[in-house]
């Protein structure tokens, strides 16, 4: 996988979180290949990318450093089971990939709306023919992954 498609949603994941959830401390750490065992996680949102590239972005947290990071974005706490966690894990989500849309313009890609997936130790099941690149980060709110997995046209 060619990291110029990766690198997009790693900045415009470390710039979502500066400038909507006030967090100046976030950064990626070492991305590898997802393979078994999968990382599992408690909350995850996905948005689907379609157009000359197709794929899917993630955003996946555990309970506790997704609920800080909402509390984060929107000033005030909220419950584990709550719809505003839900709504506010998938608009991070969607403000992250509609950012890194605009550095991938040549794939004239639209995005989908978000699904987010709620679920003690589940995982993010991508088609068996992508390779899914695990991008770790670190936050004041806690540390958490994007999971992106795109399929470009060959560039012969």
């Amino acid at each position: 996988m060619d990291v110029s498609y990766i690198n997009p949603f790693i900045a415009s994941t470390v710039a979502t979180y500066k400038s909507m959830l006030f967090d100046d401390t976030i950064k990626p750490l070492k991305p590898f290949l997802k393979s078994l065992p999968f990382p599992t996680y408690d909350i995850s949102a996905t948005i689907g990318l379609s157009g000359k590239a197709q794929g899917i972005i993630a955003i996946a947290y555990d309970l506790s450093t997704a609920m800080k990071s909402v509390a984060g974005m929107i000033g005030a706490p909220v419950p584990a089971n709550s719809p505003e966690l839900t709504d506010a894990i998938g608009e991070i989500v969607n403000i992250i990939a509609g950012y890194a849309k605009k550095d991938l313009a040549q794939y004239e890609l639209e995005i989908s709306l978000p699904s987010v997936i709620t679920g003690q130790g589940h995982f993010i099941c991508t088609p068996s023919r992508t390779m899914a690149l695990v991008v770790p980060f670190s936050c004041k709110y806690g540390n958490f992954s994007m999971e992106v997995a795109l399929i470009t046209p060959d560039r012969s």
